[in-house]
């Protein structure tokens, strides 16, 4: 088992030049995001700093800024701190990356498995054998913006399940990866081999304060919601959901915006403060971009709260405490 990061899966590649004055020279290489896109231009605090050759998979992940200690020794090799998902977020959809942010969000990868070792393809090798040899690549080579995920020992499942529930948002953790060791590696997202087990969603009541109709089946809808919690006597936005709801409550929704509409903005409807939903969502964030200061990440709504009065849903004090 491993802890599964929560960044965004990469691919290495990058080789060094023949002769072999060149193989611990620094050879920039290319990142490719899940997708295939070449990320290689916005994240040159990696990129510029590998050496060797070899084609690697990992998370990109942000250590924390330089002026706050965001080394720490663990063993042969330096490793950055791990920061929430929505410091790297900052960072993701530009072509270039800002001088501020190559300072105060440098970029790293927490590397679990290797393609190629050298010029040698070692796809087809047990995962045991090339996380050994992608150890000693890293040994070699060593570069603090790489580092190699560590592996977590246990002997039973209730172990796991412990081991699942002491990740943090803070440093990174979403749950944890269960892989078989003899595995060979599969391109994409291997369910058989591998397998993710993310920790349980937490979940907090919101009140519905906007809705716009959705897209494709559901554009005669209205399936699109923002919600909000309490801050002393005003809600305040805290995310927006359009997932987690069958289609007859989908039907029941819609009614309800239709009915209780008090005001409009193009194709947003605003609606009465009264109806509570439960929503889902993975972790909350500090976020200057929202009014009350905090964001969801992957909210989805979990339950309808038809019963529950908008006076009991929750506070920005409250949700706050869920930061780690």
């Amino acid at each position: 088992a491993e802890w599964k990061w929560d960044g965004i899966r990469v691919q290495l590649v990058f080789g060094a030049d023949t002769g072999s004055d060149a193989a611990d020279s620094p050879a920039p290489g290319r990142m490719f995001s899940r997708t295939g896109d070449d990320i290689s231009a916005a994240f040159p605090d990696v990129t510029t700093s590998l050496r060797g050759q070899a084609v690697l998979d990992g998370e990109l992940l942000i250590g924390a800024p330089q002026d706050h200690g965001p080394e720490t020794d663990r063993g042969d090799h330096i490793l950055f701190d791990a920061q929430p998902f929505n410091h790297l977020q900052q960072r993701l959809n530009r072509k270039k990356a800002a001088k501020t942010q190559l300072r105060d969000l440098p970029a790293f990868v927490r590397v679990y498995d290797m393609l190629f070792d050298g010029g040698a393809d070692i796809r087809d090798l047990p995962l045991v054998t090339r996380r050994d040899r992608l150890a000693r690549f890293l040994q070699q080579h060593d570069n603090p913006r790489l580092d190699l995920s560590e592996t977590l020992s246990f002997d039973s499942w209730q172990a796991l399940a412990a081991l699942r529930d002491t990740g943090t948002d803070m440093f990174g953790h979403e749950g944890l990866m269960i892989k078989q060791k003899d595995s060979l590696y599969i391109a994409g997202r291997p369910k058989g081999p591998w397998f993710k087990w993310k920790r349980d969603p937490r979940v907090i009541d919101t009140v519905m304060m906007y809705a716009q109709r959705g897209h494709g089946r559901r554009s005669s809808f209205y399936s699109d919601f923002t919600f909000g919690i309490w801050k002393g006597n005003e809600i305040l936005p805290v995310g927006k959901a359009y997932s987690g709801f069958t289609d007859e409550e989908l039907r029941e929704l819609d009614k309800w915006v239709r009915a209780h509409t008090t005001n409009r903005f193009g194709p947003v409807r605003e609606v009465e403060k009264t109806l509570v939903v439960e929503l889902a969502f993975d972790s909350v964030h500090d976020s200057p971009r929202h009014k009350s200061g905090v964001a969801l990440r992957f909210p989805r709504i979990n339950r309808i709260r038809w019963d529950k009065p908008a006076g009991e849903a929750d506070t920005l004090d409250s949700v706050r405490t869920l930061i780690d």
